[in-house]
Parts: C-alpha cells; structure tokens; sequence
C-alpha cells in the first residue's frame, strides 16, 4: 500500500487528503472551507466524493443510495454494495485520483476507502480482511491525511434529519448501524494517528471549521518539508 509521498521518487507528488465522518457531522461545510484553505496556500485541488467522481461513479452512486429495492422487491445485499463501492471507488482512483496526483495536484476527497471498512465493515458486519484485500488489489492507495469529524451518533442523525432532505438508504438504517460506524472509525483512527486527526464536531460550526483547517495547516507544514 503506497501513498503520495511514498510513491514520489523525483519530482513531488500531489496529496490525497480525505474526509470522513457519520451523519450530520458537517462535512459538505468542512471540505468548502478545507479547500478554500488549500488554495490560498497554492495548491491545485481536485474535488471528489466517494461514491461517484466520475459519470460510473454518479450512476453508482444513485443505485447504491436509492431507497427503493431494487431486484423485484428485493433489498441490495452487503455484498454487492461493498462490491458496487468498490467498483465505483476504482474508476476514480485511476481516471481522477492518479493522475491528478501524477500532475502534482491536491486531492481532496469526500470520503475514501476508510469509509468501507466503517460501513459495510463496521455497519454491515462484512469481514475486515475481505474489505483489506479489496482495497491492497485495486485501490493500492492510502490518503495522505485524513481528517475524521467525530460526533455523538444521536446529535449527529438529529442534525441531519432536520434538514428536512428525504433519507437516502443508507440514512435509514437503525441507530446501532451508526453506532458501529463510529465505532471502527474511531478504531482506525486510534490505530493510525499519524495519518487520521480526529476532529470534534460537536461545537458550533465555526469552531469545527477552524480545528479542521488547523489540523490540515499541521499535515501540510509536515508535508512541505518531508
């Protein structure tokens, strides 16, 4: 498994920086302000979100969130939405994230593979090692940096229910489906902290803005120099 910077033999490679977090956790209003930080300190960005990115992705991306069955009734099966995120997730890595990394870009993507081994890991109950192989086969990537906006499940399902939006899916599963999202979330940033910063995103959005931006400033001083 390479990153960016290990995979920079010469000339400098972009970064793949990601974001991740539950429901109502706030990231369409964190990834904005990371990428207006991103470029005023003259850095090249190429936004995607997971799933979807590329016109594959999008068509994916809608069979994967529609809340209707979709096979006569039928409800889609954890295996073939970790498959179906997969499938989506390759089509981008190597249509947008390579060679946007390859220019020297940044890449900010909203979610990465961190969110399979969370929710159809952790909230489907698939095996770990099956999502690990997935991803050493045809991801062959970590991001660079990964930011995680942690939050109270409860606070977190009732900001995103007052938006008012339809739920998709995902979005109707029970509590303890989220509960254990968070939980290999936090897992997996407790066992990689030198790539995964929490973020509280309890406080008001102004102050998870700034904890945000101030842990990419700390990741990307680091990388300026390494």
């Amino acid at each position: 498994m390479t990153t960016a910077a290990s995979a920079a033999p010469g000339a400098r490679r972009g970064a793949l920086i990601s974001l991740e977090g539950g429901e109502g956790a706030g990231k369409t209003t964190v990834l904005a302000a990371l990428r207006e930080r991103l470029e005023a300190r003259g850095h090249r960005v190429v936004g995607t979100r997971e799933p979807g990115g590329t016109p594959a992705g999008e068509a994916i991306r809608a069979l994967l969130l529609d809340p209707r069955p979709c096979d006569g009734g039928l409800p889609l099966v954890p295996n073939a939405e970790l498959l179906l995120m997969f499938a989506s997730r390759v089509q981008l890595v190597e249509t947008i994230v390579e060679p946007a990394l390859a220019r020297g870009d940044t890449v900010l993507a909203d979610r990465f593979t961190d969110a399979s081994f969370a929710y159809q890991g952790g909230g489907r109950g698939l095996p770990t090692g099956v999502i690990a192989e997935l991803e050493r086969a045809f991801v062959r990537r970590l991001p660079d940096f990964t930011l995680l906006l942690d939050l109270d499940v409860q606070a977190g399902l009732a900001r995103a229910r007052s938006r008012g939006a339809p739920a998709d899916r995902i979005e109707q599963e029970r509590d303890d489906f989220f509960e254990r999202v968070r939980g290999v979330y936090r897992a997996r940033a407790a066992a990689q902290p030198e790539r995964i910063s929490v973020v509280d995103a309890a406080p008001p959005v102004e102050a998870v803005v700034r904890a945000a931006c101030a842990a990419l400033d700390g990741f990307l001083d680091h990388w300026g120099s390494a």
